[in-house]
Order: C-alpha cells, then structure tokens, then sequence
C-alpha cells in the first residue's frame, strides 16, 4: 500500500539520522512499532471506529519530515498565540522540532518541564518506564506511526509532593511549503500529591498541508491534580489525529478540555482509565465546524474500579457541509461499584447541510452504580430567539448570543483565566 510503502521510507531516512540515538532502548521501541505499522489495517468507512471518518485522502499525499524551521512563518503565528509570560512558561516546537531558544525549560530538583529528547538524557530509566506503555504501537497503525517516527515532544515530571506554580504552555506550529508529517509525542508524568496545568496547543500556517499525528501519555499518581486543555486551531488544509492516554490513581483528579477548530479532517481519541479508587475524571470537548470540515471526536472512560466518578460533556457547533461525529464509551466493569458517570453530547445544526453523527455508550456491568448518558441535535430554539427580540435585540445579534452561550458552556470550567478568556474570544470570532 502507498501509505505504508511511503512512510517505511520516511522510517529509513529518519533512522539514518539518528547517529547516536539509535543506540538508545528508545529505538528498539520505535523498530518495534514499524513493525506493528506494517502489521496494522489502514481504517476504512468499513471499520465500526472508522464508519463516520473517511481519511484514504492520507494515503494519496506525499509526506516528508521537517528537517528545519523556517522562523518566518513560526513567529507571527507565536506571536499570536503565545500566552503571557508572567503566568506562564512556554515549551515552542515548529513542525515537531523543538525551539529552545524559545522556550522556557524547567529543570529544578524533583521537576522537569522541557522537551523529550533532553528528557531522556537526564531521566531515561522514567521514560522507558512509561514511555509507550499506556498508547502502545499495538493500538493502531496512526499510534504505531507516531510510536516509530517519534522524535521529540514535550516532557513533564514531577516528583512526589511537587507542585509547578506557573502554568505550562505547549506550543505546536505546524506546516511548511511542502508536505510535511509531525509526529509529536509527548508524555506528562506526576507523582503523588503533585500539580501542574498543561495547555496543548496546535496552531498551523493557513494554507499549508501538512499531516499532524500526535500522541500524548498522561500518567497521575495517588492525590495528583492535573488540568489538561487542548487547543486545535491547525491549517483548514491540514489533516490532525490525536490519540490521549489517560491513567489516573487513588483519590486523582485529571480535567481534560479538548478544543478543535481547525484542519480539513480532525480525529480525536480520548481514553481515561482509573487504576484505583476515589479518582475523578472531567472530559470536556467543543468543536466547530465550516466548510466542508469533519471533526471527529472518540471518547472512552474505563470505570475498572468502585467509588470513582466522570463528567463528560461535549458541543459541537456545525455550519456549511461541516460534519461532525460523536462516539463517546462509558464502560464500567463488574467490581466498581459506587461509580458515579455522567454523559452527554450536544450539538447545533447552523445549515441543512451540516451533519453529526452521535453514539453515545453505556456499558455496566456493576449494579450499584448511577450512570446518565445522552444526545441532542437541532438548531436553534424559536422561543429563545423570539425572547431576545421581543427585548430589541436584532435577529443576527440574538443568534450569536445564543449559539456564544450553548459553546462557552463546555469551557466556562477552565480555571486558568487568561486561557479561558482567550478560548471564548476564539469561539466568538469562529462563530462571527
């Protein structure tokens, strides 16, 4: 197959170039995983995950790796999407290359915040602990694909007990004059009773085609609080699939946003694990669709011990041809009884044209559980509308009122302002 035949090249040309590295254990991870790469199915229509998601288009573009970064089209982008340095310090990568010189490397006694490659110099028996062992190369032939192609990410460690006052901005800039694939993997490691608030933005060049396949590993130690928001403002053009691992310990609380703008074709895979119990899962997700856009979010909460709890929420907004899909599993084994999960999935037709196709999952096989799930789809309600213009607000101006307030709903939770704000400036810009 071309897509197949096409990356074994692009596997060899990066393995020459590793010169030293290919002599780390990290490598023989990576051979491993080609091998699965060629072992794997490429998804099709036919394929129950795959049934919304045609992405055959991937195989018929020639992608290369990045081998350099072209400052003139990262920074005005950076520029843009940069939050402040004072509340923040930031980790800059411009097509899967770290920047350094940009960035803002934490590396104290007990924490590290940095990018991977120097991770693993400095802690290489924690990362070969973790590193592809919760999103593993068996999982499918895009996380085999990162797995075998990996070569930088960002990297966060905390020690028992530590705690990362300022947040962490990741900053991804993607696309090139020419075809590019990025293949970011990134991996977030708290110890017990630790905290830190991780922003994982993609930005891209508009216009550019470029394939963005990301993998992040989120791993959270007893008492441990991590808040991760995900931002995806990438290239319209551009092609994004993002798998999230999440395992979460004893009495842990994970809050996870994923926020999705951009790309021609976006497919998100969200999956949450408790590993012990008292554990606290959030999922929230927005996404907004125009143009022919398909955005496609996969969701999995595995509920495999007692007394742990889940909220999900999900709004998608869809204009023009846009389509949207929803599959989101809630799956609560026989032993965890006590377990409290809440779903649900909303969204909002602005055209005849737009499109969601919505699966909500429940499956339980514990008896002691309180569990609610569901789906709505339609457009705006008459009533609302017909209340704001009964109070003088013009018809354009009440639509844009309501279709802000149904959105910010899934991100109002956000407890980082600066973020927040910027989110709900984006959603209103999107929705002008």
């Amino acid at each position: 197959m071309q897509f197949k035949d096409r990356f074994s090249q692009v596997f060899s040309k990066f393995e020459s170039g590793l010169n030293g590295e290919s002599k780390l254990p990290v490598h023989q991870l990576r051979k491993d995983a080609l091998q699965s790469f060629h072992e794997a199915s490429f998804p099709t229509v036919k394929d129950e995950d795959w049934k919304y998601t045609n992405v055959s288009v991937l195989a018929d573009l020639n992608f290369e790796l990045a081998s350099s970064a072209d400052e003139a089209l990262l920074m005005p982008i950076l520029e843009k999407s940069k939050y402040s340095d004072e509340n923040f310090c930031h980790l800059v990568f411009f097509n899967g290359i770290f920047q350094e010189h940009l960035s803002d490397i934490i590396d104290q006694p007990g924490v590290f915040a940095g990018n991977l490659k120097t991770g693993l110099k400095k802690y290489p028996e924690v990362i070969e602990k973790y590193l592809g062992k919760y999103a593993t190369h068996k999982d499918g032939i895009f996380t085999a694909l990162n797995t075998a192609l990996m070569s930088d990410g960002a990297f966060i460690y905390l020690q028992d007990g530590k705690v990362i006052e300022k947040n962490i901005q990741v900053i991804y800039v993607n696309g090139d004059k020419a075809p590019v694939s990025i293949n970011p993997r990134n991996l977030y490691i708290l110890g017990k009773n630790a905290q830190v608030k991780v922003v994982e933005a993609y930005e891209g060049v508009e216009g550019a085609v470029y394939f963005t396949n990301k993998v992040t590993e989120s791993i959270v130690d007893a008492n441990g609080y991590f808040e991760h928001i995900l931002i995806q403002d990438e290239s319209t053009s551009a092609y994004h699939i993002s798998t999230t691992e999440v395992d979460i310990e004893r009495q842990s609380v994970l809050k996870n946003y994923n926020i999705c703008f951009g790309s021609a074709i976006a497919r998100n895979d969200i999956n949450g694990r408790f590993n012990d119990q008292y554990g606290e899962l959030t999922f929230n997700g927005l996404f907004i669709g125009h143009g022919k856009q398909l955005i496609d979010n996969h969701t999995l909460i595995d509920h495999a011990m007692p007394n742990c709890q889940s909220h999900e929420l999900y709004k998608g907004v869809l204009g023009d041809m846009s389509r949207g899909v929803f599959n989101g599993k809630i799956y609560v084994r026989q032993d965890a009884q006590k377990t409290n999960a809440f779903q649900e999935n909303k969204t909002i037709l602005l055209s005849s044209d737009a499109h969601i196709d919505a699966k909500p999952q429940l499956e339980i096989f514990a008896d002691d559980v309180k569990c609610t799930h569901g789906a709505t789809i339609g457009q705006l309600e008459e009533s609302q509308l017909y209340y704001l213009r009964s109070r003088g607000i013009g018809p354009e101006l009440a639509r844009t009122m309501l279709i802000n307030a149904f959105a910010d709903d899934a991100v109002q939770n956000i407890t980082i302002d600066e973020v927040r704000e910027s989110v709900e400036a984006l959603i209103a810009e999107k929705l002008a």
